[in-house]
């Protein structure tokens, strides 16, 4: 027979292989759509033949087809998932929710915060994301706006779309009952756009869910809205963009983009509505036959990038991807899953870096951490796994449909801004309560050019923290600042519930010497833990200055005293760590302390930890979907701990 191998695959490039059959590979390839249409005995019996024929649909399509040929698997036991970090990441927290003190907050005291979008205009970030007050889909909602010059430090969140109330006794299609005293609900898959004629638009989506277990993204909510974002940092008149089917002008609360006397503004929404790859983002909302949609099916949160032919690579939910050689007019085939590439129901982020490769972003595993970047030369083939985002702290506030972990991801959509420092500029929620932005440097690497000699306030300014991690919430800062005039990576820490963190990649070796010189800035309360740890994250020595004045090391499940500590003392501590004999010797300021064993063997050292916390376990593969309670004491703070690193030297 002649439909083996690359004949196949040659075939269905050239078209010659009917579209009914690419729809049959990818109905069976996505078991979440229904399947029905295929169960006929014949049609199984013809799919089985072709089964002996071609091994698996992925074989089929793999050569134009975006996927996934490196053998790094994540593992869902680890918040970090065992992978090795992307070096230079810098994930800092934007907002953190907060009820009881909403001013230390988003102003309002909402705890449903998620699915953030983030562009690049006239040097600054712009990040907005949708909330309620307590769970999904659960009313009254609004979209909110924080601003950073830097990426680092962000504005307060204010309102750039509020709530919206939907006219009593409005029925939906497919539910009983009307609204009465019920407001919309926000559900957007796109957020900026940057027109040609430089005008900044601001976009979000109206939706109407009747009860908690309804959703705003069926195609029967009220439309789409749209309102410029100015230099300055003021507002247009918020305006229509989009309709769903029964509204108007004559029955919604703001005006058709139309009748703006901005006739620059109307000139942007009119380039946008112009635009296939656009519209294909509103494809859920929007009314199930809006002819503005290319592709109609319920393909779910769409992102995409061009390669240099020009074809487009899309992505959605599921890891569904597909090819369009006529800017998303058209698709070469129904989505199909990306072979290889292990996502679920959560959002893929994809695009070309600023080094000329690409990259996608996503959950890899069936829940929703961590957050890994995959990288390819070409834009088709993926070859590695490394971590974004490893950390979950806890929720603090149950709700409808919250899910742990990092999630949700965008990057900066093509023509939404290209900043400086060839920097990748992600955005996502954590646990559907907190916003955060990462940072991931390019080119992309997991491999540290040489091992740490790293005096902060010797170091460029500005460059201090280039080969770092760091993972820096509201309430528990891991950055550069000044003491005394000298420069330190400094971790304040008031969070009950998260911690800071910051780790150096250094070469795997079976030997390693570490140098560090620390200044607790109390001793009676916080902790600051350092950590050396292989590839994967599993740490085999662990020290603590501790929250009683001790200064320790863990020997198993008990700890041994090294010495007290005082606040505002140096301690330069030595290390001679050899993973093949798996002792250590330590001096804390030129003392002895005498031969330690580790606590848990290595096979090579990789990382050193700083971290203001224990390493947390919970949530795991067992933890019940969701929680429908709040913690105790959620909005509450700890009396700070500071902790100052001076340096680090390894090799």
């Amino acid at each position: 027979m002649h439909f083996r191998g690359k004949n196949i695959e040659e075939r269905i490039k050239s078209g010659t292989v009917g579209q009914g059959l690419k729809d049959l590979l990818f109905r069976i390839c996505n078991p979440e759509l229904d399947i029905k249409g295929i169960c006929n005995p014949l049609i199984l019996g013809a799919f089985s033949i072709l089964c002996m024929i071609v091994a698996t649909p992925a074989s089929l399509l793999a050569q134009d087809t975006l996927h996934y040929s490196g053998s790094t698997l994540s593992r869902v036991d680890y918040h970090h998932g065992q992978l090795k970090p992307a070096i230079g990441v810098h994930a800092v927290q934007t907002m953190r929710a907060n009820r009881e003190q909403p001013d230390k907050g988003d102003g309002f005291g909402w705890t449903y915060n998620h699915a953030p979008m983030l562009a690049y205009w006239k040097g600054k970030f712009y990040m907005e994301y949708l909330s309620d007050p307590v769970g999904e889909h659960i009313a009254p909602s609004q979209t909110l706006l924080q601003v950073s010059e830097d990426g680092y430090d962000w504005t307060k969140p204010q309102v750039i779309f509020p709530p919206y109330r939907i006219p009593d006794g409005t029925s939906k299609a497919g539910h009983e009952g009307v609204a009465k005293d019920l407001d919309a609900v926000m559900h957007q898959r796109m957020g900026f756009y940057v027109a040609d004629n430089g005008k900044f638009l601001a976009l979000a989506y109206y939706g109407i869910a009747l009860d908690a277990h309804d959703g705003p993204n069926d195609g029967n909510g009220i439309g789409r809205v749209v309102r410029e974002i100015k230099a300055d940092g003021s507002f247009g008149p918020i305006h229509f963009i989009r309709y769903n089917h029964g509204w108007d002008e004559q029955n919604t609360d703001y005006p058709f983009y139309k009748s703006s006397k901005d006739n620059a503004f109307v000139e942007a929404c009119d380039e946008l509505l112009g635009k296939p790859l656009m519209m294909q983002q509103w494809v859920e909302e929007a009314d199930r036959d809006d002819p503005l949609i290319p592709l109609k099916k319920q393909y779910k949160a769409f992102s995409y990038y061009h390669l240099p032919d020009g074809r487009v690579v899309g992505l959605w939910k599921h890891a569904l991807t597909s090819i369009s050689h006529d800017e998303g007019k058209s698709w070469e085939y129904n989505p199909l899953r990306a072979p290889g590439v292990v996502n679920g129901n959560a959002k893929i982020w994809g695009q070309r870096t600023a080094d000329g490769a690409y990259a996608t972003v996503y959950n890899p595993s069936e829940y929703r951490w961590p957050l890994a970047v995959s990288t390819s030369q070409d834009g088709i083939n993926y070859t590695d796994l490394l971590l974004v985002h490893g950390e979950i702290t806890a929720m603090r506030y149950g709700g409808n449909y919250k899910s742990y972990g990092p999630q949700y991801v965008r990057g900066i959509l093509e023509g939404n801004g290209t900043p400086t420092a060839g920097k990748m500029w992600l955005t996502y929620s954590v646990n559907k309560e907190d916003i955060w932005v990462a940072s991931v440097p390019t080119p992309i690497t997991a491999e540290a050019a040489g091992h740490a000699n790293e005096v902060f306030d010797a170091l460029p300014e500005g460059q201090e923290l280039a080969l770092w991690n760091t993972y820096s919430p509201q309430w528990a800062k891991t950055e550069i600042t000044a003491k005394d005039g000298k420069r330190y990576l400094t971790f304040k820490d008031k969070d009950p519930f998260d911690y800071g963190k910051a780790q150096r990649i250094v070469p795997s070796s079976k030997q390693l010497h570490v140098e560090f010189t620390v200044i607790p800035g109390q001793s009676d309360h916080g902790k600051f833990q350092v950590e050396i740890q292989d590839g994967k994250g599993r740490p085999g020595v662990q020290l603590i200055f501790d929250e009683d004045g001790l200064f320790k090391t863990r020997a198993g499940y008990r700890m041994n005293t090294l010495t007290e500590y005082e606040a505002g003392e140096s301690y330069h501590v030595k290390l001679e760590l050899n993973a093949e004999t798996r002792f250590y010797q330590i001096k804390v300021n030129g003392k002895e302390k005498g031969p330690k064993l580790f606590f848990a063997p290595l096979d090579a050292m990789e990382r050193v930890v700083f971290r203001t916390g224990t390493q947390r376990y919970f949530p795991n593969a067992e933890t019940p979907t969701d929680q429908d309670y709040d913690l105790d004491n959620a909005g509450d703070e700890d009396p700070e701990a500071v902790f100052y690193l001076e340096s680090l030297v390894t090799y």
